[in-house]
């Protein structure tokens, strides 16, 4: 079945919002919004090493679970009585991402990383990415990751080697087809935002 043009090209668009939204999170607010990864990294240095450090990082891996459990539970809920969780998923995205918005702006400058009003519009940006991770997970099978893109370029990687040897091209060709311009839009929004 074919997707259509605008379901080829969400994956793109999602990209390009958690590249944005991980550079701006890092900049201005102090912690990584859509690279979870990071923040864990920084969580477990903390803990071995101790000494103070930033609440944002810190309350950012909980709070990415903790949203990621509650928007399963709401697909699940939307899924039992017979709707889609594409549109409901994407708008929520939407809220919380406005939301984060609205709280930094309203904020700003605010220097202080450890502030009340910093601290919430980073947990609104973690949240919007944890509704995009699921909303990947489940609302756009066989889709590429749009926010953990070390995921994209090793599959990328892998799957340009398996071409170069002539081995399984086919399905290489299909995957990196999907999985190029999910690297490229993450890639070109956080290069836009480094200004």
């Amino acid at each position: 079945m074919e997707r259509s043009l605008g379901m080829r090209l969400l994956p793109a668009l999602l990209s390009a919002i958690a590249g944005s939204l991980d550079v701006i999170g890092l900049i201005e607010l102090g912690l990584f919004t859509a690279h979870i990864t990071g923040n864990l990294a920084l969580l477990i240095a903390h803990l071995v090493r101790g000494g103070a450090a930033r609440v944002a990082p810190m309350l950012s891996v909980p709070v990415f679970i903790a949203v990621l459990g509650v928007t399963r539970m709401f697909v699940i809920g939307l899924h039992s009585i017979g709707l889609g969780s594409l549109r409901p998923l994407l708008l929520l995205q939407f809220l919380l991402l406005a939301g984060s918005l609205a709280v930094g702006v309203t904020a700003a400058p605010n220097t202080d990383p450890n502030a009340a009003s910093t601290i919430l519009a980073g947990m609104l940006g973690v949240s919007a990415m944890a509704v995009q991770n699921a909303l990947g997970q489940v609302s756009l099978a066989g889709a590429p990751p749009t926010a953990a893109m070390t995921s994209n370029v090793t599959r990328l990687t892998l799957d340009v080697v398996e071409i170069l040897l002539g081995r399984d091209s086919i399905r290489a060709r299909s995957r990196t087809k999907n999985t190029w311009p999910a690297i490229a839009s993450f890639a070109a929004a956080a290069w836009v935002q480094r200004a």
